[in-house]
């Protein structure tokens, strides 16, 4: 009975096997389209795998496994954890939930100042992610402006409380770009069928909108759940006596100059940083929001009732005017010398930042991301490329370990880079064995101190957005235009320049304008990174707060939220249409 089914198992296999070979000799034949998978692939394993895999093995030794026993068993550090997942937990929650109701009231509430309201929603992509919390702190920290200055309330902003509406407001955007979108392709013809056999508002709303959503609110519950635990620049202003694992590690680097220890701590963060991510994707590849006819077919009904439209407007126009009341304190106290203590107008942070020590961060930063981006948004392309129009096997793989690049917390990255690039170092990769990778990225003078490994991050973390935006984009292409080309004797390379490239050049340069944001305002990633030699903004805003020159710190988030800005701009007028960025942040979400 085994023979037999052995014998009917054998020519599946060989078929599958040769079908295999055919894939790869057609990719083989184009030289150019052989090479750059070829390079994707080295990128991959060298700026993604090797640091995840470095990080493991340091975890394994000797002194790791004595670590992950003290750590696991220390009710210090179980408390640790614990603090983790429960602030993780709880943004995840507020931001999705505060996200879909931005949202909800964008794309289904009848209500004034929308635009407004979209455009503050989107400011915290731009903005350095711990510069809400210092502009939380001087306004309801224990002497704040409005906690002590309006209420006479002495109130202890440090801890769970504070981290939990610093990161709830510093990364609600993602839930809300990714609901938003999903809520406009909604088609408006399942709301009317449902109103012509009488079901009523709210139950449309529970039994037709809610569950079409819900994966667009399982994945932002997800993501947020792991921006929130891999955050650092939060914890690390805000945290007070309430410690989680990112600041564990960071003070395990910084502090104890112990790398195994930051290695040990990194793979208990990583366990649920990818459980969530590998959920996230599982649940996506097996739902779907679009109708089956496709098109929305029928008209979008606005909610006009006064009891719905007037409470969520309210709600709606409270978080953007609290959103603008945080930036306008960062921009206040830039152009004040103290602010809440001495307001008088002066110029001195600025002249600080642009003329004295904070211009070479200024320029480093900028030159850096310049570089980063390009780079990102040709490998995010070519990958999305090979993706979604080749076929071969390890194609998914590909896929999923270039998105480890945003999956994996930035500090994890961090750690495997110190380990693998700072120094010569041995790896065992699976199906390879032991390689020796590329020594001192980090350090020395043939690769400009630690620029060279920045600009490496700064990559890594910007191609999933290109990858996704770029996949979403050829998805929406007729593949048979490509294989016309080709029949008419044009190679890969140039069917991809020709055809390809020019309809998906709005993808193409949104996933520019998501890499310079994202290089520009990143921390947690390089903050291990960084050299005397190579100045990073957000590191510099950074022990500006911890130095207590906060009107240092709130010139460095202006300057550099306007280059940004100013970068958003000259891309735009590329692309040529305002709505680059947002389909970005879809994607990306």
């Amino acid at each position: 009975m085994k023979v037999q089914r052995l014998s009917q198992i054998a020519p599946s296999i060989r078929l599958t096997r040769n079908r295999h070979i055919a894939e790869f000799w057609r990719i083989f034949q184009d030289p150019l389209l052989f090479v750059g998978l070829v390079l994707v692939v080295l990128f991959v394993g060298i700026t993604i795998i090797a640091p995840i895999v470095a990080m493991v093995q340091e975890s394994r030794t000797e002194q790791g496994q004595e670590l992950f026993e003290n750590y696991l068993g220390s009710p210090v550090y179980r408390t640790i954890i614990q603090n983790t997942m429960e602030m993780g937990l709880l943004v995840a929650a507020a931001g999705t939930a505060l996200g879909f109701l931005l949202a909800y009231v964008q794309v289904k509430v009848d209500v004034p100042f929308k635009r407004l309201m979209h455009i503050i929603a989107l400011v915290p992509v731009i903005a350095p992610p711990f510069a809400v919390a210092t502009a939380t702190l001087l306004l309801f920290g224990r002497n704040g402006m409005i906690s002590r200055g309006i209420f006479g309330v002495r109130y202890d902003i440090y801890g769970l409380d504070g981290l939990t509406l610093v990161l709830t407001l510093s990364y609600f955007t993602v839930a809300y770009m990714n609901l938003r979108g999903m809520m406009m392709a909604l088609d408006p013809a399942l709301d009317e069928a449902a109103t012509n056999l009488g079901a009523s508002r709210w139950r449309i709303f529970r039994s037709v909108t809610v569950p079409m959503l819900i994966p667009g609110i399982a994945g932002s519950f997800l993501l947020l759940f792991v921006e929130a635990i891999a955050d650092l620049g939060n914890p690390l202003v805000m945290g007070g006596n309430y410690e989680v694992l990112s600041t564990r590690i960071y003070v395990s680097i910084v502090g104890l100059y112990n790398t195994t220890a930051a290695a040990v701590l990194s793979v208990i963060l990583l366990v649920p940083s990818l459980l969530v991510f590998v959920v996230q994707r599982y649940w996506i590849s097996r739902t779907s929001v679009v109708s089956v006819t496709g098109k929305p077919s029928g008209t979008p009904h606005m909610h006009r009732h006064p009891l719905i439209r007037w409470p969520l407007f309210a709600v709606a126009m409270f978080v953007t005017l609290f959103v603008i009341m945080i930036y306008g304190t960062i921009f206040a106290g830039s152009f004040t010398k103290i602010l809440n203590v001495n307001n008088e107008l002066t110029l001195e942070h600025f002249d600080f930042v642009i003329n004295g020590y904070g211009s070479e961060a200024m320029k480093d930063t900028t030159q850096l991301s310049i570089i980063a981006t390009p780079i990102a948004g040709v490998l995010g392309m070519l990958i999305a490329f090979l993706v979604a129009r080749k076929k071969f096997l390890g194609r998914n793989a590909l896929d999923f370990a270039t998105m480890l690049g945003i999956a994996v917390p930035g500090t994890i990255l961090g750690i495997g880079y110190l380990l693998v690039f700072n120094e010569p170092s041995e790896i065992t990769l699976p199906l390879i064995g032991t390689v020796t990778v590329l020594p001192k990225l980090t350090g020395g003078r043939a690769l400009l101190g630690g620029a060279a490994a920045i600009v490496l991050v700064y990559i890594v973390r910007s191609v999933p957005a290109a990858l996704r935006s770029g996949v979403a984009a050829l998805s929406q292409i007729d593949p048979s235009l490509e294989e016309a080309s080709i029949s008419l004797g044009e190679d890969n390379f140039g069917t991809f320049r020709r055809v390809t490239l020019p309809l998906i050049r709005p993808a193409f340069l949104s996933g520019l304008i998501y890499a310079f944001a994202r290089s520009m305002t990143t921390i947690s990633a390089i903050i291990f990174l960084t050299t005397p030699r190579t100045k990073i903004m957000t590191q510099q805003i950074l022990n500006e707060v911890e130095n207590g020159r906060y009107g240092n710190a709130f010139a460095y988030c202006v300057i550099l939220i306007l280059i940004v800005l100013v970068a958003i701009g000259i891309l735009a007028v590329a692309v040529g249409t305002s709505s680059g960025a947002e389909k970005t942040m879809e994607g990306g979400a």
